[in-house]
């Protein structure tokens, strides 16, 4: 048996299961400078969500009928390509097929010795560069200053409450519920955690952040960026790395955000990790070595079963994860 998930209808709204289908693939043989590969780990991401959509983007859509691709370990059964050989981890952007035949250009190899497999899926893969290039490059983080966080019990926000405080940053986390508020305050080491659940957004910003915001780190946009807006210091900067609030709710609208930048002289700036391609390096050093001397942690919600893709996609959408969304496929052999 070898099964993919395709995209077979393109969604105005929340996706659901109507949007996806599992359908049994073919596995070809690799040729020359290809590789065939068994999945161990899927990613499954909010970006997902944009390519979806038959839109222009930073990244080209989805095609309907066709496998849905996106970061993936796995496990390497026959090789075409020098240096891989047959049991090598291996980590890249593959089509969500249980057995499939990539380029062996397209996917790098896992270094075991650095931890878990799935890091290079987290906190030292996608998320984890997007974090340290979001805050470090746009953000500009100061010993002293508040940096806010929304959707900061994510993959990326828990990353860049962490390296705030490598940087003596008074870091505020917002969430989306008591369990996640607490893990960014006990075990992140946020200064304080609001739950745009529970609380009055505005009002808790205004206790939590007495000197006003400094840095601005965005995961979601929506109401939750609107209610940070006034409490812009002077030349505070905003990093803009994603709009969940906004994903599923076409024409959506909010207040203007215009006079708020122009009072305090604030730096907006968008960006996908993929603009810092040049310094991956960089970022991966770094994050490797606050991860070894135990500056950086990570959780991970794992569920298992290549069947089970789909739903732990359109849990992203519902705040279901703590960390990194994972989908378990397979034990190396």
């Amino acid at each position: 048996m070898n099964r993919e998930i395709q995209l077979v209808k393109r969604p105005e709204t929340v996706p659901t299961h109507e949007h996806l289908s599992i359908t049994d693939a073919e596995l070809p043989k690799p040729q020359e400078g290809e590789l065939s590969v068994e999945l161990l780990y899927v990613s499954v991401d909010p970006y997902m969500r944009g390519r979806m959509n038959n839109t222009k983007s930073y990244v080209a859509p989805f095609q309907l009928n066709e496998p849905i691709s996106g970061g993936v370990v796995a496990q390497v059964k026959e090789s075409k390509a020098e240096p891989f050989t047959t049991g090598d981890i291996v980590t890249g952007s593959i089509p969500w097929r249980e057995k499939t035949v990539i380029s062996a250009d397209s996917v790098r190899k896992v270094d075991p010795t650095l931890g878990s497999v799935t890091t290079s899926l987290g906190i030292l893969g996608m998320p984890g560069l997007t974090a340290y290039f979001g805050l470090i490059d746009i953000g500009k983080p100061k010993e002293g200053e508040t940096l806010v966080v929304s959707g900061a019990a994510g993959a990326v926000g828990s990353t860049v409450v962490q390296i705030g405080k490598i940087f003596g940053c008074r870091v505020v986390g917002i969430a989306g519920s008591d369990e996640k508020t607490s893990y960014l305050t006990n075990e992140l080491g946020a200064d304080a955690a609001i739950n745009y659940k529970t609380q009055n957004v505005a009002a808790a910003l205004q206790d939590a952040c007495p000197s006003g915001v400094d840095i601005y780190f965005d995961n979601v946009g929506g109401e939750i960026a609107d209610r940070v807006y006034p409490l812009l210091n002077k030349f505070a900067r905003i990093t803009q790395c994603g709009a969940i609030a906004s994903y599923n709710v076409p024409n959506d609208q909010g207040p203007r955000i215009q006079m708020h930048l122009i009072k305090s002289s604030a730096t907006i700036k968008g960006f996908v990790v993929g603009d810092y391609q040049v310094r991956y390096k960089e970022g991966f050093d770094h994050l490797s070595k606050w991860l070894k001397d135990g500056k950086l942690t990570y959780e991970e919600t794992i569920h298992e079963g290549f069947e089970n893709i789909p739903d732990a996609f359109f849990g992203l959408f519902k705040g279901s994860n703590t960390g990194k969304q994972l989908v378990k496929i397979a034990d190396p052999r």
